[in-house]
Formats: C-alpha cells, sequence, structure tokens
C-alpha cells in the first residue's frame, strides 16, 4: 500500500513539474550591436488630428468648457498629449480632406459647410489658425493635406503661399491681416488622402491622380521649394483592389517629385480569436516589405540629384472595430472606440514593425489623437487614457536611436485565414512568433521592446549581448493587465504602464522572465 501512494504521489509530482515546464517556455535573444538597420526616425510617434465625431470639437478644442485655457484648447488633453511627445500631427484629414476649402476656415467670417464624409455639419470655427496654435502648444511638427478630389492645384498652391510665405504675396498679407505675420514654415504636405479608395470624394484612378499630384506638387514647390511631399498609396486591401499596382504606379509616375509614400492600415478581431488578432502586425510589416521592394526598383531609375530616397509614412494606423462593437462612423460621436488590453498588444507590435524597418519607415501617424479611435477619451467632467496610450508612450519617450536587426529563437504558432477588420480578409499566417522584438540602441543605451503574445505562458528568456558588457541596472516598464479585455474608463485606468524592479545583469546575459499577454521595456547601459 506504501507503495502505490509513493508511486501516485511520485507521478503527480512528475506531472506538475512537467505541466511547469511547459508553462515556462524558454526563449533567446541575441543582439549584435554592429548589426545595424536604420537610423530611427522621430517623425514614428506622429499623431492625427481630423475633423470628424469629437477629436477637434469636444476633444481638442472646446472653448465653452472649464477645463479650456484662454485658446479654447483642453488643458488635460493637452497634458496628456504632451507625455505622448508627439513629434509630429498630420490635419486635416482623411477622408475629411477631399472635400475641404481651406480658405473658409480662416479669417473672421467662417463659412459653415455641409461635411459629406461624415454627415456633419463643419461650422470652420476651427481651422488652419487654431490648429497651428494647438501644434504650437503641443510642441508638434505640423504636417498638411491637401484637398485632392474636390479641389484644385491652385487651392493648394495657395495654402501653402497662406502658411510659408513672408512678403508682400496675396495670400501672405491675408495671412498677416489675420493677426499671424510671421509664415509658420510648415515642412510636411500630403497630396490628398486615399485616392485610391472608391469613398473619396473625388476618387481617382491611380495615373489621373498621378497627373494632378504631379502638377500640385510643382506648384507648390515653385512657392516653397523646402517643403517634403507625401503621396498618396495604397489604403484599399480589399477583394476588389489591387495596392500593389497602385503604389507602383504612384512611384513610377512621381518618384522623382515625393518624398514619402503614404500607406494606410487599421486591424480588428471581428472573429474574437485573439491569436489571429495578435498577428496582424506582421501583416503590416508584410505590406511594408513588399513596398520597399517597389521602392528599391523605381530609386534605380529616379533622377532625385542628393535627395534622400523615397520613404514609406504608415500616416494612419491603428485598431478599428467599428462594425463588432457599434460604433457609428458617422455623426457627432463617430468613431468613439473602447480599447482593451489586447489592442495595446496590437499596437506594440506594430510600433516594432516599424523600429525593425527603420530603413525604410520613417513617418508614422497613430489615428487619431482624442475620442476617435484615440489613446485618449474625454466627456465634460475629464478624460482617461485608453490603453493603446500606453505602448505608444514607451516608444516615443525611449526607443531612439539605431535599430539593430536582432536573432530571436521562440516558440511560434500559425493562424487561419483570417479577416483583420473593414473586409480585408489575410491569407494563413505560418511561424508567428510568441516573442514579438525590436531593439535600439542610443549611444550607450541599449533599449529592448518584448511583447508577449502567448495568452497563458510566461517565457523565460535569455538575453545576450555579443559585443560588449552590460553596464549598472536596467530599468524594467510593462504594460499589462488582469486579463485581454481589461478596458481602462473614467477614474479607472487598469492597464498603464508599470515600473517593475530594476535588473542587475551579468557581464554579457542575463534572463528575463516575459509575462503572459504583456509588453516590456528594459532599459540600461552597455560598455563596448
Amino acid at each position: 500500500m506504501n507503495f502505490l501512494v509513493k508511486l501516485i504521489v511520485g507521478c503527480l509530482i512528475l506531472t506538475i513539474v512537467r505541466n511547469d515546464v511547459y508553462a515556462q517556455q524558454m526563449a533567446k535573444i541575441k543582439i549584435d550591436p554592429d548589426r545595424t538597420i536604420g537610423e530611427i526616425s522621430p517623425l514614428l510617434y506622429g499623431n492625427f488630428v481630423e475633423h470628424l465625431g469629437r477629436c477637434v470639437y469636444g476633444g481638442i478644442y472646446d472653448p465653452e468648457s472649464f477645463l479650456s485655457d484662454e485658446d479654447g484648447f483642453r488643458k488635460d488633453v493637452l497634458d496628456a498629449a504632451k507625455d505622448l511627445n508627439i513629434t509630429i500631427t498630420r490635419y486635416p484629414g482623411g477622408n475629411f480632406v477631399s472635400n475641404y476649402h481651406w480658405e473658409d476656415g480662416v479669417g473672421p467670417t467662417r463659412v459653415p459647410r455641409m461635411e459629406l464624409a461624415w454627415s456633419r455639419l463643419e461650422t470652420n470655427q476651427f481651422g488652419t489658425n487654431e490648429f497651428m496654435a494647438f501644434a504650437r502648444k503641443l510642441g508638434t511638427e505640423p504636417y498638411f493635406a491637401v484637398n485632392m478630389g474636390t479641389g484644385t492645384i491652385e487651392e493648394a498652391q495657395r495654402w501653402v503661399e497662406y502658411t510659408n510665405v513672408k512678403g508682400q504675396s496675396y495670400y501672405a498679407n491675408l495671412r498677416e491681416e489675420h493677426g499671424h505675420p510671421e509664415p509658420y514654415n510648415i515642412k510636411y504636405w500630403s497630396l490628398g488622402n486615399e485616392m485610391d479608395g472608391f469613398w473619396q470624394m473625388g476618387h481617382l484612378n491611380a495615373e489621373d491622380y498621378s497627373k494632378k499630384a504631379r502638377e500640385a506638387a510643382k506648384l507648390m514647390k515653385l512657392t516653397d521649394p523646402t517643403i517634403k511631399l507625401i503621396a498618396a498609396g495604397s489604403s484599399n486591401y480589399r477583394p476588389f483592389a489591387d495596392p500593389n499596382e497602385w503604389n507602383a504606379t504612384i512611384l513610377k509616375e512621381l518618384r522623382d517629385v515625393v518624398d514619402y509614400l503614404a500607406i494606410h492600415m487599421y486591424v480588428g478581431n471581428p472573429d474574437d480569436n485573439y491569436y489571429n488578432f495578435l498577428s496582424t502586425p506582421l501583416v503590416m510589416e508584410h505590406r511594408t516589405k513588399l513596398i520597399k521592394g517597389l521602392i528599391d526598383v523605381e530609386m534605380q531609375k529616379a533622377d532625385r540629384g542628393e535627395r534622400d530616397p523615397i520613404y514609406i509614412a504608415w500616416d494612419e494606423y491603428n485598431v478599428w472595430y467599428r462594425a463588432r462593437r457599434g460604433a457609428s462612423s458617422r455623426g457627432e460621436r463617430a468613431l468613439e472606440e473602447q480599447y482593451n488590453l489586447e489592442d495595446a498588444l496590437v499596437i506594440a507590435g506594430f510600433l516594432n514593425g516599424f523600429i525593425r524597418n527603420a530603413d525604410v519607415v520613417k513617418m508614422a501617424n497613430m489615428a487619431q489623437l482624442v475620442n476617435v479611435i484615440g489613446p485618449m477619451f474625454t466627456n465634460e467632467e475629464g478624460m482617461f487614457r485608453q490603453t493603446i496610450y500606453f505602448p505608444l508612450q514607451l516608444f516615443s519617450q525611449n526607443m531612439h536611436g539605431t535599430s539593430l536587426d536582432v536573432y530571436v529563437d521562440c516558440d511560434t504558432y500559425d493562424t487561419d485565414e483570417f479577416n483583420i477588420g473593414l473586409g480585408e480578409q489575410v491569407t494563413r499566417q505560418s511561424d508567428v512568433p510568441y516573442l514579438d522584438v525590436s531593439v535600439a540602441m542610443n549611444d550607450d543605451e541599449i533599449i529592448i521592446s518584448v511583447m508577449n503574445r502567448h495568452l497563458t505562458d510566461e517565457i523565460s528568456t535569455d538575453i545576450i549581448l555579443q559585443e560588449g558588457a552590460y553596464m549598472g541596472e536596467f530599468e524594467v516598464m510593462e504594460v499589462n493587465g488582469p486579463d485581454v479585455k481589461s478596458q481602462n474608463t473614467f477614474g479607472s485606468e487598469i492597464v498603464q504602464t508599470s515600473q517593475k524592479n530594476n535588473i542587475s545583469p551579468g557581464d554579457n546575459e542575463f534572463t528575463y522572465v516575459f509575462p503572459p499577454h504583456s509588453y516590456t521595456m528594459i532599459k540600461g547601459k552597455i560598455e563596448r
């Protein structure tokens, strides 16, 4: 009897040990400071303000609120936005811009218009000069999009003249009459928005868009030769579109004209499949590599003089459920998503992907800043930071310098063929790593960015420096929550960044256990 009891107890112990080993997966990250990808552009940490829902009115701008400053800007939104270190902000759209006439929104008399993209009345109370006042308070680089739908190339040129020219020209004088004697010197200008999309007012095919964009660019650059121009690349990956054909045409026709190609991507979880959803940033990365190949082909034929090659601007990206969560796309409270932890992990995956492609991705703009699919959410009494706020904050405050090409060895999984949202179907993805990793080196500082996709398992990881030595203590910050469906709300930010205990690595290797469904940043000094 004693023997039988001992046998049963022994089997139970063996089972527990085996289960414990299974629960704690093993992985390896190797970091070689000489294996560089490219310099990380500070413009990766941008955002987007569009006249849509409560992004502008009731979001950044609310003159009637007791929470606003003397210029009508919400102070709580400004403070939270400053903590995001937003390097560049795109304005005023988005679909909105394809029927926006900027002269309606300047000067003492504002012209209310029917807003056709999002079905509301646009009062034009907030326009060019109000946005520039906001941008200066925020400390962000302005990035304007011109109307390439119902607008004319002359209208685009006049906007550059109004914002960037000092002298006795008509529109420079008009800006001075409006109380702004010095030019704004806006550097970045987008030649329209999503012109490949049938939903766009003034939608054009690739050839016609290229012709209009080229002529608009000519007039704009003659007005201010220092500006940088962004072409409208693919936004439409639905079954009836060929985005690669659009991108190839735009790059061929505008390779000597533009500085960036703008690409858009929104993802969701319409089937409520966690592992499929967590793989969606890899779809973005695959598209990045395809477009990089198209750019490389055209750069061989381009005549750009001393200018840089064309770079990629992911100037709209985010999680956007819309249909599943029932958020209306139109009206006064459009697209007011409520984000959870798994959404924050997807955003961390996007940002890691941008870093891993830092040689070609030189701008990114989360869409949008507040209320409308945004990292912040307001009401009349206050605001809270959504879950997606926190990975973006960690990246923008820490992930600078040079991107490193690191070796990652960890377990993987396969997805189904699945719908990533907004009607986009993607093929089955194989060998999706549970650990999603990017690493930056900034002088003698190393920043290790790791998202653990595994829903239930922690992953014990050896982090090996292949040249040099770790120095001193390393700071550890983590974004996590009790459950992947955990959400923040007014007065309760369940998901946020927590400061973990500092760690003291060995000479060139240490082990860290990444919790399930988590995003972690580890930062410290190295000596080479």
